[in-house]
């Protein structure tokens, strides 16, 4: 996600802090390149050295002769961003008042001098987040185009983005946006089907595949909707759905203003009129199955104009009967793609694909997060018409 990416982390003298040895870490595992700079407050909190550990990169603890802030953010500079997390209320309030009294701050007045992306994950006690003074600061400062990494506000306190939130924004502004401006629709993970009011048919879907599309789609500048049965995440607004015939008027409501669709989703084939109390146990049963609208056919029949990719899991047969089937269903719906894969991949970190279009078949062997950037990209090219 952040490849060839090089980012400045500005750490001020929050608590939080001490999570930066670890944000630097996973900054690092998505591919950035990372040094950091700190301020004086910060090193009561966390030790240079722990970031020197991090970053593998010396720390800059304060501006010399050396012009720290012009090497990193000057012209032909090294950084590719400048992420500051945590930012504290000061911090805040100093850099939209361009006050160069901390390496951080002026590192950041550098940045939006020359241009440089700048993100900022605030982090203090929740009153001093709805300051007046502070919240001016905050619209001043995205008035110039600083990206904000919204806070979780937890007993009283707006305590800083979790390191997912944070590196993906952070990969949203300093690397090439080829989906700016486009919507994208995803959806994600099982649904479900009552059966009575305890008991559903479902399946083993864990969603992350879909949750990475989604992540990775708004990595590349898109808007994201996501709909599945799960939490909420930073990267999408989520729609909550539950049942194949929730997901598919969920869908077929969302694609009217959107430009792709990606159903990752493994929504369920049948479904079944569920009983208004228990099922007593102890017994024998016979459920009547019906079959569910196939979502991919309702969304290509209510707006024909919309991009749409599928996924396709099968258990059995080789390759080539995979891309087969995986075609059958391109033609039917007129899908620009489809992710075929086998039900191994079903709950587990890694996975093997095959993306297969009318004409090619391409591989794919990986991370599901690795599999949602490969599918970013596929859409991002389909698409690159109408950016």
């Amino acid at each position: 996600m952040l490849a060839d990416t090089n980012v400045v982390l500005g750490v001020a003298g929050s608590i939080a802090a001490v999570k930066t040895v670890e944000l630097a870490h996973e900054l690092r595992r998505e591919g950035a390149a990372v040094r950091a700079v700190i301020t004086d407050s910060a090193r009561g909190i966390v030790h240079p050295w722990a970031l020197e550990f991090a970053t593998g990169n010396d720390v800059v603890t304060e501006i010399t002769g050396a012009v720290e802030h012009v090497e990193l953010f000057g012209e032909d500079g090294w950084a590719d961003v400048l992420l500051v997390a945590p930012a504290t209320a000061n911090t805040v309030g100093k850099v939209a008042a361009a006050v160069d009294d901390t390496p951080v701050t002026t590192c950041a007045t550098v940045a939006l001098g020359q241009g440089v992306p700048v993100v900022v994950a605030p982090a203090m006690h929740e009153p001093m987040y709805d300051h007046p003074g502070v919240l001016d600061a905050i619209n001043r400062l995205e008035s110039w185009g600083v990206e904000f990494v919204d806070p979780r506000v937890e007993e009283g306190k707006a305590k800083i983005a979790t390191e997912e939130a944070i590196v993906t924004k952070t990969a949203r502004a300093a690397t090439p946006s080829p989906l700016a401006d486009l919507t994208v629709v995803v959806t994600s993970g099982a649904t479900s089907e009552r059966i009575d009011p305890v008991r559903v048919l479902t399946n083993r879907s864990s969603g992350r595949t879909g949750r990475a599309v989604a992540r990775a789609c708004y990595a590349d500048g898109a808007d994201v909707r996501l709909l599945h049965d799960g939490p909420t995440v930073p990267y999408a607004s989520v729609e909550q759905v539950e049942s194949a015939a929730e997901m598919t008027a969920a869908a077929v409501d969302a694609a009217a203003d959107a430009d792709a669709l990606v159903s990752a989703a493994a929504i369920g084939d049948y479904t079944v009129d569920p009983a208004d109390e228990k099922i007593r146990s102890g017994g024998s049963l016979t459920l009547e199955l019906e079959p569910t609208p196939k979502l991919l056919d309702s969304v290509r029949g209510a707006h024909p104009d919309v991009t749409l990719v599928g996924f396709k899991l099968e258990t059995e047969g080789d390759d080539d009967a995979l891309v087969a089937k995986a075609r059958d269903r391109l033609e039917r719906a007129g899908l620009a793609f489809v992710v075929a894969n086998r039900s191994e991949a079903l709950g587990g970190a890694e996975t093997r694909a095959l993306v297969v279009r009318p004409e090619s078949v391409a591989e794919y062997a990986g991370s599901k997060a690795g599999l949602g950037e490969r599918v970013a990209a596929e859409l991002a090219a389909e698409l690159g018409g109408k950016t």
